[in-house]
């Protein structure tokens, strides 16, 4: 889902030049992972998510994925730029409450600790995650492309700094959150980021 595919996935049809400013700022060429396929891909298990009875906001769940990495740059504070463009963009076209949800639902993706009474968070966290428990070639995909995206680090470094993340999540107690995704997800995940943890071991 990528280019006009994606933006027919827009939620907002009224406001198509914004959704056609965050297809582009997804699609900019220096992105490797977060770009317009991870937001594809995103958008699909959200709706597999509610396909499945999973309980959400879907307007607000929606936009916060849109705008989720709508700046991504490898730099600090990326969500709350992030978060910030939402601020400014969605005023004139939801109402106030959703704009403070999406705001909210982007921050969150920081680090992907929603409450568990948080439906709208719980959905968004494990719909962004769920490339953790994508088949092996695709995971490899992943990880290759988020390599990409930090290569201006060295090696070693980046090495340390995703065996930090992938011990992190580990060290969670789900890594998903709606008890669809933890049974239908939770342990192609854990053993894909296992497999990478291992790999990176010097």
């Amino acid at each position: 889902m990528v280019g006009v595919d994606l933006l027919l996935a827009w939620p907002l049809p009224g406001a198509r030049p914004l959704g056609a400013q965050l297809v582009a700022s997804y699609d900019h060429p220096a992105r490797r992972y977060h770009d317009g396929r991870h937001l594809g891909e995103v958008l699909e298990r959200i709706h597999e998510l509610s396909a499945h009875g999973v309980e959400f906001d879907r307007m607000a769940v929606l936009l916060a994925a849109w705008f989720h990495d709508s700046v991504y740059d490898a730099q600090p504070d990326a969500e709350k730029r992030s978060a910030a463009w939402a601020a400014e963009a969605l005023p004139t076209l939801v109402d106030q409450a959703v704009v403070d949800e999406v705001v909210r639902l982007v921050l969150m993706t920081e680090h992907h600790r929603p409450a568990d009474d948080d439906g709208n968070g719980c959905a968004l966290s494990d719909a962004d995650l769920a490339i953790l428990a994508a088949p092996a070639e695709r995971y490899a995909e992943y990880v290759a492309s988020v390599r990409e995206e930090y290569a201006q680090m060295p090696d070693d470094l980046f090495a340390a700094g995703r065996a930090e993340v992938l011990r992190d999540l580990l060290a969670k107690p789900h890594l998903f959150h709606t008890a669809y995704a933890q049974d239908a997800w939770e342990d192609t995940a854990r053993a894909n980021v296992r497999r990478e943890l291992d790999e990176l071991a010097p």
